[in-house]
């Protein structure tokens, strides 16, 4: 039952990153809700270097849409396990930038507490 609410939330965090990398795409301004102040999204650099970054989430999203069709939970915990990395080290790059600490802590740090307990889950399986 753990299992499958794990493997159900991993598959929302995939979808949700997706949709993240493509909105950058489509919505550049949205980087703004990233947390770092002055973000300057009608700059065409930035826009070069959120696309970078686009690209790298919508890949990470569906690395976890592999692992979920390869069916091993312990795999998919591992990863997730290890990409938790990234919502840490966001929340340090707001935090850093003197961004808002609701930022740092309620999207990033929420969200890597939310990947470590899926983590957990699937590897206790």
């Amino acid at each position: 039952m753990l299992t499958d609410v794990a493997t159900v939330l991993a598959g929302l965090i995939g979808a949700g990153i997706i949709f993240i990398g493509a909105r950058a795409f489509w919505a550049p301004q949205a980087a703004v809700g990233f947390g770092i102040p002055g973000t300057p999204t009608e700059d065409r650099t930035f826009q070069a270097w959120l696309a970078v970054k686009a690209v790298r989430d919508i890949a990470s999203g569906l690395f976890i849409f592999v692992l979920l069709a390869g069916g091993s939970s312990h795999l998919l915990g591992w990863f997730m396990l290890a990409a938790t990395v990234i919502p840490v080290g966001d929340a340090l790059i707001v935090l850093r930038s003197n961004g808002p600490k609701a930022a740092a802590y309620g999207i990033h740090g929420a969200t890597a507490a939310v990947m470590l307990a899926i983590s957990v889950l699937l590897l206790i399986a």
